[in-house]
């Protein structure tokens, strides 16, 4: 199961687990749209693909809701 991690790694922007807009790598590294099209859909940190995050349903989130550890370091 993905950890669906809470935020952008690069800018800190939110990225609710039920809503499009994040991007992972097969590390789980998790980046918004924008930061994703600024670094040509490569991981910055393991130089993977970087692809649609698939959403989890509100229903599902409430029997394994997403990580609220926060990757930003700002």
């Amino acid at each position: 199961m993905l950890e669906m991690r809470p935020d952008c790694e690069k800018c800190g922007v939110d990225l609710p687990a039920d809503q499009p807009g994040a991007f992972i790598c097969s590390y789980e590294c998790t980046f918004c749209a924008s930061c994703s099209d600024k670094v040509d859909e490569m991981c910055p940190n393991c130089g993977g693909d970087l692809l649609d995050r698939p959403m989890r349903s509100r229903s599902l989130l409430a029997k394994d809701p997403a990580s609220t550890v926060r990757k930003f370091k700002g």
